[in-house]
């Protein structure tokens, strides 16, 4: 059956096992692996990899286009395979080693990735190991329900390993626009002018001979851990669809919005679900993932068009979908991470960035990636892609954490990803507070009365109150800056007694 998907029949005696395929990744070598969020990885041979390597130890430095769905990273680390990571990951095994400084994480913008390697400022990749639904005849690589890095991965390699996935559908053949930029200083500009325009290929071109190796797989994706909408997050979603139709009212922008981005996660699929009921129409989205929330849009009659670099489903919205995937499919494109996340092409279309924060400051600062300042979340992933580039930049987020007794909203974040140039909107389901425009104190202000849970406000009037006793543009009790995370720490609470 293979030999359908397997266009090339010069390739058909390069089908081999995944233990042998493994056995092409040497100790020491940098691998690009496919996979961006929980979709389109390679499945067989990093688990290969993994139980070879608890026999013959082995460290690789692994890159991806972002996470790993059927716990990969958590096999890669359990079998201590890892010495290096980047540019992001989800996988609390893996961000144990990464706070253990077992593994070294290097947590980068999305858009950046493939450019360090390009350069040889990093890398360079010694094996590609990427996930097809199908090899073309002239030997082009078809990706299955993700790009992100896997293009520039396969292109720079050495050897390329493909996994022939039988049980992706054939109907995502024809659904990827695969554009590689042109090299730096005389780049030409990328030539995406719409959401929907398709400039490139619908698969990877490379020389068939570099396919040192096919395996043939038939397990599926990781289904999402999105989880259906609360009460806080459909009041995140209130706050913003209404400031949303503010604008319009305002007249700066009409009901199809501008081309719209959110995030990986529960709070950006829950505020997407949002805009089902609104007057907004027309949509079009240009963002990273699209979640259960792009395809209810669709369903729906909202929206006209997405474009992405991962298709990543619930079980359920999976099972409904990729049936019917050909309903879809000419409203669908996947891109490499680095035209879906380019700055370039964020800046041109316009696009409303909407993105989770793990806690913001009274100035409008965001920490998307460390806990108590120190240790690793997830990564910053595309979303300061979207911050500094887009026509607006948005971060929603619960007002509290751990049953209240933790505040999303501080004096001062513990790490900073995203500073108050790239910040203009923040959310959460006790209000809306639009920064664009303001000076630090009128940020302050507005964020304590709309952003801050009622547990915690006057503790940070409080604390702001004390700060502008001591003057400054941007007023702070330096030595009680860092004191909420300081309790917490010692106590397990933020709150004061």
């Amino acid at each position: 059956m293979y030999k359908e998907r397997v266009r090339n029949a010069a390739l058909w005696d390069r089908v081999s096992s995944a233990e042998d395929a493994a056995k092409l990744i040497k100790d020491g070598m940098t691998v690009g692996m496919s996979g961006f969020t929980r979709a389109g990885e390679a499945k067989a041979v990093p688990m290969a990899l993994a139980e070879r390597a608890r026999t013959d130890p082995l460290k690789i430095t692994l890159i991806t286009g972002a996470s790993l769905g059927n716990d990969l990273d958590k096999t890669l680390a359990e079998a201590h395979v890892l010495s290096r990571r980047m540019p992001f990951q989800v996988d609390p095994a893996l961000r144990r080693a990464i706070n253990n400084g077992e593994v070294m994480f290097v947590d980068q913008h999305l858009s950046e990735t493939v450019e360090l390697l390009r350069t040889r400022q990093i890398g360079p990749v010694d094996v590609a190991v990427i996930e097809a639904v199908a090899i073309t005849e002239q030997g082009g690589i078809v990706p299955t329900t993700s790009v992100g890095n896997s293009a520039s991965f396969a292109i720079l390699a050495e050897k390329v390993i493909v996994e022939i996935n039988l049980s992706q559908s054939d109907q995502l053949e024809g659904i990827h626009d695969i554009y590689i930029p042109s090299h730096r200083p005389m780049r030409t500009p990328i030539p995406v002018v719409t959401p929907e325009s398709r400039v490139g290929l619908p698969f990877i071109p490379i020389d068939p001979d570099k396919i040192a190796a096919i395996v043939i797989t038939e397990k599926l994706d990781s289904s999402s851990t999105v989880l259906p909408p609360d009460d806080e997050t459909r009041g995140i979603a209130g706050h913003l669809c209404d400031f949303l139709q503010n604008e319009v009212k305002r007249g700066r922008l009409t009901n199809s919005l501008q081309p719209l981005q959110a995030g990986i996660g529960t709070i950006a699929n829950a505020v997407m679900h949002g805009l089902l009921d609104t007057p907004f129409h027309n949509l079009k989205m240009y963002s990273e993932v699209l979640q259960d929330s792009t395809f209810d849009l669709f369903d729906a009659g909202k929206l006209d068009f997405a474009s992405g670099s991962s298709i990543t489903l619930s079980k359920e919205k999976y099972d409904d979908v990729f049936p019917r995937l050909s309903d879809y499919k000419s409203r669908l494109i996947l891109r490499p991470q680095e035209v879906s996340n380019h700055p370039e092409v964020v800046r041109r279309l316009g696009i409303i960035g909407i993105n989770t924060a793990l806690e913001f400051d009274l100035y409008g600062n965001v920490n998307s990636t460390h806990v108590g300042g120190t240790h690793m979340m997830n990564g910053i992933g595309g979303s300061g892609d979207f911050a500094r580039n887009g026509y607006m930049s948005i971060f929603v987020t619960k007002s509290t954490a751990k049953g209240g007794l933790v505040s999303s909203v501080v004096p001062m974040v513990s790490h900073v990803d995203h500073n108050e140039h790239d910040v203009d909107i923040l959310v959460t389901e006790c209000g809306l507070a639009d920064l664009r425009g303001l000076a630090p104190r009128e940020r302050a202000e507005l964020v304590i009365a709309h952003c801050v849970h009622p547990t915690f406000r006057d503790q940070l009037r409080d604390y702001y109150q004390r700060a502008l006793a001591r003057g400054g543009h941007t007023p702070h009790v330096m030595e009680e800056a860092f004191a909420w995370h300081t309790r917490l720490a010692q106590t397990g609470s933020m709150l004061e007694d």
